[in-house]
């Protein structure tokens, strides 16, 4: 097949996160598999126009602000340029509505969708432009597939009254060569709780230093490490100041990625508080590595995380319940290595490579007219 990728940013890109890992991780094996693939996204200040990267051909115009507005113009050139069999459009910030100016196959991937939670993150202004922006979806994408990564999602677009039979669930994946366990690996010292992730106010980190307080009276000895970057960061440290958390809160911002893993690995427990998201891909890179996850009871994360099998589920916003999931974790040693166990067992099912071939086979029986 010939393929058209459509998303907001490449990896490269410095506002890249978890969607675009998911896109790119599968559409690099459809090249490996014979596939010819093209991605038009937006560009960064002095980034390369064009680019091939693992025989991705990477196209980039506009830039995070316009993007919306100037890609239908580049998309119809590559649409006559090119005799594409397929358009992979990635809806992971406001639709760019292909259907209204492209004659073309569209398969329809959503990691998850906004909805009122835009208004958690940003001013109300944008958040109403992004909200409104979203409600024509199904209208303008009828009749198209829909390919999901959790069934939150696959249940919120059905909501939203796409029909069952168009909606198939691929899970993410994980590179099991980065994320591998390593049992000569010890825990620190002290107990250690990971947040890992992008700094974003709709991830509610604040919950989670909220519920640490509770956690350091019991655990005086206890430390939290917050990794990551973005605009909440600034809110995140005032708070840590305003609770005399200082001196057991690390900042470290951005990391490498060995890094990132040494720390998945030597945490105690790696917890996502957030109020949405389309899976929870650290979850899974924190169980394969071998750490246990408290999260959210959330879209997204409970369905990445069994609840007293591989982590623990909360609900969203009580920090008592929270401290108390993790006061389990850190104060047991039996809770926490079962949930290890458990843990391991479950990140041995997802693999790119595995998530690569079914959404191959997804694609090639679309166009075929076969789903």
């Amino acid at each position: 097949m010939k393929i058209l990728a459509l998303n907001w940013n490449d990896l490269k890109n410095p506002y890249a996160g978890g969607a675009e890992v998911h896109l790119e991780e599968l559409l690099r094996r459809l090249v490996r598999y014979g596939h010819q693939v093209t991605l038009f996204c937006s560009g960064w200040d002095d980034c390369p126009p064009e680019e091939t990267i693992e025989g991705v051909r990477i196209v980039r115009h506009g830039n995070r602000f316009n993007f919306n507005l100037v890609a239908p113009w580049h998309l119809r050139r590559l649409a006559r340029e090119n005799r594409f069999d397929l358009l992979v459009e990635d809806i992971n910030k406001i639709p760019f509505y292909t259907p209204l100016y492209l004659d073309l196959k569209t398969l329809v991937v959503i990691p998850h969708l906004f909805a009122t939670t835009v208004f958690q993150e940003i001013n109300f202004v944008l958040g109403t432009y992004i909200y409104l922006a979203e409600r024509p979806l199904m209208s303008v994408y009828k009749g198209r597939h829909y390919n999901v990564i959790s069934e939150s999602t696959a249940d919120d677009i059905a909501a939203r009254g796409v029909p069952r039979k168009d909606i198939s669930v691929i899970h993410c994946g994980i590179d099991r060569k980065i994320y591998a366990y390593a049992p000569d690996v010890a825990k620190y010292d002290m107990p250690t709780v990971l947040y890992l992730g992008r700094i974003k106010k709709y991830k509610s980190i604040q919950h989670l230093i909220v519920a640490f307080n509770q956690v350091r009276r019991q655990l005086p000895n206890a430390r939290l490490m917050i990794v990551g970057t973005g605009d909440y960061l600034s809110e995140l440290q005032r708070l840590v100041l305003s609770l005399g958390l200082t001196g057991a809160v690390e900042f470290p911002g951005f990391v490498s990625q060995a890094e990132k893993v040494e720390r998945m690995r030597r945490a105690h427990v790696n917890v996502l508080p957030s109020l949405k998201e389309g899976w929870g891909l650290t979850n899974i890179e924190a169980n394969a590595v071998g750490t246990t996850v408290v999260a959210a009871n959330t879209p997204g994360l409970r369905d990445s995380v069994r609840h007293n099998e591989t982590g623990l589920l909360y609900e969203y916003g009580n920090t008592d319940q929270l401290a108390s999931h993790l006061l389990a974790i850190l104060t047991d040693d039996a809770t926490r290595q079962r949930l290890e166990r458990g843990a391991l067992a479950w990140a041995d099912k997802f693999s790119w490579d595995d998530a690569a071939k079914k959404f191959e086979t997804l694609c090639l029986d679309y166009v075929a007219g076969r789903v």
